[in-house]
């Protein structure tokens, strides 16, 4: 084995590369459990494309077919039910995900220097999570399906000048049919997988390049022992490889509860309507997107007018790009941060409360929460370069604690 092992290394350099993402990469010895996140990401999403090529095998993008197909999977094909839950449930899981990790990173201050590259890349992903969900939505062809297609690529059509004829391009007619399901397949499936697999490629570089940041936000390399290696870090092979297969094993097990015993989770992972095959004839009354997309689209109904309510979403999208200059404190760490912390609590709150919203009808009872919600979000980032130069900090500690 030592000699396959030697004659490898001679024609690939697999134990550098270990040495130095692995046994020599040195991370904080304060992490918690809000640090699993990344390794769980990855799993998700490699079990992700293992469950959509075994779906593509007996998926047909045409038309009314289309539906049948998915409907053979689960109820014709061997072991196929699982396979579509694990998928489907698979996606609304990577969105809490995302939404823990992009939390402890503003929790932390992770997207501050010198970690705004890993913050913008980071933040892309989590927008090409929203495509790639968006794309894979459309092509069970439930008629949930074919009026959410038909809502989101109006909202490209309202854009000035190219927006009619993207919208045309996107749907590959006039209208949703198998041309923009054989568009959307060949997207989902192969040209926006692929590059999220690139940018999770560059954005592990890249956190390999910088370090990892930490909950005081203290920067290890800065204070190193006379063996060179910083006095606060420990190798992350093997002592957070070992913990994040624990970190596995607890949320492989969560995984499997919701797939046995709760697979729809009660019409928020898989909502009724999708059951249905699409039909042109008969609109839904109230058309709303999966809940890890309903904040932004509460933001927009909260703008009567069109162009308005686009554009207010649009820039709630944008904002957190410009995170990592918004906010001036010399302190990262919300641990020391009191009155951020409280704005972070406060726009959590606010973000999942539009969630919320975002999945109830249309109606004038919803209209308050959803602009104060759009303008406490909004504001946060807007409000972040004032607060955070004037706010009260408490002292930061030279070394990590526990």
């Amino acid at each position: 084995m030592a000699n396959f092992g030697d004659w490898l290394n001679k024609r690939f350099p697999l134990r550098e590369l270990m040495r130095e993402h692995l046994t020599e990469y040195f991370a904080p010895k304060n992490f918690n459990f809000l640090y699993y996140t990344g390794s769980l990401l990855l799993l998700m999403i490699v079990m992700q494309f293992i469950t959509g090529f075994l779906l593509m095998a007996h998926y047909v993008p045409t038309g009314p077919e289309a539906f049948n197909s998915v409907q053979g999977i689960m109820y014709d094909t061997r072991w196929g039910w699982l396979i579509r839950y694990m998928h489907v449930d698979g996606v609304s899981l990577i969105f809490v995900l995302l939404y823990l990790h992009i939390g402890r990173g503003m929790l932390y201050g992770s997207y501050r220097k010198p970690r705004e590259l890993l913050w913008i890349v980071g933040y892309t992903i989590y927008i090409l999570m929203m495509g790639e969900a968006f794309l894979g939505y459309v092509l069970p062809f439930g008629n949930l399906s074919y009026w959410a297609g038909q809502v989101i690529t109006s909202i490209i059509q309202a854009l000035p000048a190219v927006g009619p004829a993207l919208a045309v391009l996107a749907r590959g007619g006039a209208g949703i049919g198998t041309a923009t399901l054989e568009r959307f397949l060949a997207l989902h499936a192969v040209l926006w997988f692929w590059i999220i697999a690139a940018a999770i490629f560059i954005h592990i570089l890249a956190l390999h390049q910088v370090g990892s940041n930490n909950p005081d936000g203290i920067e290890i390399k800065e204070n190193k022992g006379a063996d060179g290696h910083p006095v606060d870090g420990i190798p992350f092979h093997p002592y957070y490889t070992v913990k994040d297969i624990f970190g596995v094993g607890v949320w492989l097990t969560i995984f499997a509860a919701v797939i046995f015993y709760a697979p729809t989770m009660h019409g928020v992972f898989l909502e009724r309507t999708t059951f249905s095959p699409a039909n042109p004839m008969v609109s839904l009354p109230d058309v709303t997107p999966p809940w890890y997309l309903a904040p932004f689209y509460a933001m927009l109904r909260a703008i009567p007018n069109k162009d308005g309510g686009i554009f207010l979403m649009i820039l709630a999208v944008v904002l957190p790009f410009f995170l990592p200059w918004l906010d001036r404190s010399p302190v990262k760490s919300s641990r020391y941060r009191p009155v951020y912390r409280a704005m972070i609590l406060l726009l959590a709150v606010t973000f999942f409360t539009l969630a919320w919203v975002g999945e109830q009808p249309p109606l004038p009872k919803y209209f308050l929460l959803e602009r104060g919600g759009a303008a406490i979000y909004v504001g946060f980032y807007l409000l972040l370069p004032i607060i955070s130069r004037w706010e009260p900090t408490r002292k930061v500690p030279e070394r990590v604690t526990s």
